[in-house]
């Protein structure tokens, strides 16, 4: 009996909360570090960063609103779907980044805890980056942080799965909504990731996922009039220049980071400073 033919598996992009094909109808080929095909990703077009946009906007009113605790309430939840898919996302980790499966083991576990780590902070943001600020006159003043809005991340190009997450979960923690633009060629972590976030609690929208080429699509994020924020960690040196000057065209907020970041060192609140605005509100007393 000859062998059965293999069905190769081609994986959509997560939007709005649903997985639509690419508009353009192209996908690609991912191999695992050795070259091996693993599977076919949805390259995505400038049109299906205008739809993610689009629904990172319509989420955001929603979850910007959510109280902190609930946030975090959330993304708790989205770690407990993480830990129940964890030998997969082993397997993807191991294969897409040519590592030991025990280095793998460490990776998706510090992946995990970096995202229960950005869960604790949602509800003690506002208590450690506001302040109650000191007047001369009958008014006080109160400053509080409040998100920037709609953020373009690309995500690291190496760290297929602890990068991903060590920049996603910020953004969200925080209160902003994402698109994300994978890492081009281990993509598969990230697509998981787009399932884990479908089957929790995050409401359609808030993260966006899109596979394909980051230097075709990053530049249309940049420049679009309705993404307030930009980080550019995985972008490649050859365009961050380009992508600095059109973000500048619209004033958002950038992210600069080194081009090979180590997302294993110990993290801090820079990231979460990132994506935030300080708001001042001055009230008088005595009346």
């Amino acid at each position: 009996m000859s062998d059965r033919l293999t069905v190769a598996k081609t994986y959509k992009l997560y939007i709005g909360g649903k997985f639509p094909r690419s508009e353009s109808g192209r996908s690609y080929p991912v191999t695992d570090s050795k070259g091996t095909f693993l599977a076919n990703a949805a390259q995505g077009s400038r049109k299906d960063a205008r739809d993610a946009v689009s629904a990172a906007r319509k989420a955001f009113g929603g979850w910007s609103g959510t109280t902190a605790y609930n946030r975090g309430q959330v993304l708790y939840r989205v770690a407990e779907v993480l830990e129940g898919r964890r030998e997969q996302f082993i397997t993807e980790v191991a294969t897409s980044e040519g590592v030991a499966l025990k280095k793998a083991q460490s990776l998706v576990d510090t992946a995990i805890d970096r995202w229960v780590w950005y869960a604790g902070w949602t509800d003690k943001i506002a208590a450690v980056l506001g302040s109650s600020n000191p007047v001369a006159g009958p008014y006080f003043s109160f400053s509080t942080p409040e998100p920037t809005g709609v953020v373009a991340v690309l995500a690291p190009q190496q760290s297929s799965l602890l990068g991903l997450i060590s920049v996603i979960a910020p953004v969200i923690a925080s209160g902003n909504t994402c698109v994300v633009i994978t890492s081009q060629d281990r993509p598969l972590p990230a697509i998981t990731l787009s399932e884990v976030l479908a089957t929790s609690d995050v409401p359609g929208g808030v993260v966006n996922i899109i596979t394909g080429r980051t230097a075709e699509i990053a530049p249309w994020l940049a420049s679009h009039g309705d993404v307030n924020a930009l980080d550019l960690t995985g972008a490649p040196e050859s365009i961050r220049a380009d992508l600095e000057r059109s973000a500048a065209g619209t004033v958002k907020r950038v992210l600069r980071t080194k081009v090979n970041e180590d997302f294993t060192a110990t993290p801090d609140m820079s990231r979460l400073r990132a994506f935030l605005e300080t708001k001042t509100v001055w009230h008088p007393m005595g009346v």
